[in-house]
């Protein structure tokens, strides 16, 4: 018989202030709780599990500096590096009347606490744009150094993070458990080939936009800001947020593909009140048509991108 493993678990390598973020978080969430583990497999399949076996009625945040089967959307695997990544979970009890858009919500909230607009440049270009519908993108800066080499990756942009959004009955409350994954380091020399998959959108680090942030400072930073955007959202949806999100929308106007047998191709017609994208195409007898794409139901990427990269951990 094998010897049962008693080892105790690994201690954090980094400060995270656990005790004065709850205490910050709860005059936003009053009950919410704040849990940093050195490693674990998913963050999101721990609250998931955690909320199938209670009312729902709690609240958590939970950081790993390590996950080794962080999932992305539609199933994909990603395994986070200790120190180089932000991952976390956030499993909050919510009722709003429709729950459509709320990936688009959570990224636009990462976005504006991230890369704020400048109120006083008008008409300035956001760093920081989204790809419908969970995928942060940066783009390189306008005023980049002459001589400076481009970064690889997409034109629209390189890829920054990730959003993963499950729900779970529990009691007679449904809990959603919102996974966020962040690159905080420019890829390692020592990574592997810009020609593998998960690379089809290039790297980018929050250290590009943010230079030195670590780690705890960044969930620091972008906390508050999730879980003031859960509230807006329960109360009003996504209508409120259209706008926003059009300025940041990394697909509107753009070709793309999409996994749809019947609409291989189509360009991007912006997203609607419910976060839903739509896009315009021309049908069989070469008249234009417009067709509503829902998330979940289908995947979508630029036309000349790479296949799909998988999404940062949750």
């Amino acid at each position: 018989m094998p010897t049962p493993n008693t080892d105790p678990p690994l201690a954090p390598a980094l400060n995270w202030h656990a005790d004065a973020l709850r205490r910050q978080l709860a005059t936003l969430w009053p009950g919410l709780a704040v849990e940093v583990v050195a490693q674990t497999g998913s963050t999101n399949t721990d609250l998931l599990a955690r909320a199938r076996g209670h009312d729902g009625s709690s609240a958590c945040l939970r950081v790993a500096e390590h996950q080794s089967a962080g999932r992305g959307r539609q199933g994909k695997a990603w395994q986070s590096a200790a120190g180089a990544s932000l991952t976390f979970s956030l499993a909050v009890p919510l009722a709003p009347a429709n729950w459509s858009g709320l990936s688009l919500a959570v990224g636009l909230a990462l976005a504006e606490v991230l890369d704020p607009a400048d109120p006083f440049a008008p008409g300035q270009r956001p760093r920081l744009v989204l790809k419908w519908p969970n995928d942060l993108l940066l783009r390189d800066r306008a005023d980049a150094p002459a001589g400076q080499p481009a970064q690889q990756g997409h034109p629209l942009g390189r890829k920054l993070g990730g959003i993963l959004i499950e729900t779970v009955a529990a009691g007679a409350r449904r809990v959603a458990v919102i996974g966020i994954g962040l690159n905080l380091l420019p890829r390692p020399t020592n990574a592997l080939p810009a020609s593998d998959s998960a690379l089809s959108w290039g790297h980018a680090s929050l250290h590009e936009l943010l230079p030195g942030l670590d780690a705890p400072q960044a969930l620091a930073l972008v906390a508050p800001a999730l879980l003031r955007a859960l509230q807006a959202f329960e109360r009003s949806g996504f209508a409120p947020l259209q706008a926003g999100y059009a300025a940041r929308d990394a697909l509107a106007g753009q070709a793309v593909s999409t996994t749809l047998v019947d609409l291989p191709q189509g360009v991007a017609d912006g997203v609607d009140s419910d976060g839903t994208l739509w896009l315009r195409y021309r049908d069989a007898n070469g008249l234009p048509q417009r067709r509503a794409l829902i998330s979940g139901e289908v995947s979508v990427r630029a036309a000349s991108a790479a296949p799909p990269a998988k999404p940062p951990p949750c």
